[in-house]
């Protein structure tokens, strides 16, 4: 099971969710639990972000697929049905939204995978669903969807989980990552990378600078946590 901060490859994420995933909305996969996959980097497809000092994040749902149909899908609305009539995976997060709102059910526990750069992806943690929308942009109509950061991660007594409270930036890990050359600061191992603070958030440790973010391997990791224990 991934924590907060792990460095992982696609085909890790794959194969810890037991699919290989196509899309970046995924609703209870295989009725299980939800997973969305985002990115805030230059160039992204879609306008994700991240608002109040990185416990809330603010996604944009997904457009129709690229077919002879639709060949220009950043110019049409983005769908809430199929055009059998069911729900598309922007209806399935809508209505799981509105059902929370009006308290008709809890709000939906969501995994959140991170995009930073070619080949590298970040598990964010599990996120709560609690809000969703429609706004303009541009000419079309686009889905919207508020995210709190749930801060315990786990069903577990590990301690660590209670760390993650908030986001690191996506400025700031890849600063990291080139300034640590993706790799363990105290092994130089390439594996099993995670990004740490080096002084706690629960500490007064900053989630927002460089300087206070290393890379290190699940080892080093596990032992600088016991060491502060």
């Amino acid at each position: 099971m991934f924590k907060p901060g792990d460095v992982i490859s696609y085909l890790d994420m794959c194969k810890e969710e037991g699919v290989n995933l196509q899309r970046g909305m995924n609703f209870r996969l295989k009725g299980s639990s939800s997973v969305i996959l985002m990115s805030v980097r230059r160039g992204a497809p879609y306008a994700d972000r991240v608002e109040e000092g990185g416990s809330v994040l603010i996604y944009e749902g997904h457009d129709v697929s690229k077919n002879s149909h639709n060949s220009r899908p950043k110019v049409v609305d983005q769908p809430l049905y199929n055009p059998n009539g069911s729900l598309t995976q922007n209806g399935l997060f809508f209505k799981a939204a509105v059902d929370y709102k009006k308290k008709v059910s809890k709000s939906e526990r969501v995994k959140v995978y991170e995009k930073i750069k070619a080949g590298i992806w970040v598990y964010n943690g599990v996120f709560e669903l609690v809000d969703a929308w429609q706004e303009k942009s541009s000419k079309r109509t686009v889905f919207k969807y508020k995210f709190h950061i749930n801060k315990v991660q786990t069903a577990t007594n590990d301690q660590r989980d209670l760390e993650h409270s908030r986001l690191v930036p996506t400025s700031v890990k890849l600063e990291v990552w080139k300034r640590d050359k993706g790799k363990c600061v105290e092994c130089g191992s390439s594996d099993n990378l995670h990004f740490d603070h080096i002084i706690p958030f629960s500490r007064g440790g900053s989630s927002l600078v460089a300087a206070n973010i290393q890379l290190l391997c699940a080892r080093h990791n596990l032992a600088k946590y016991d060491q502060i224990q």
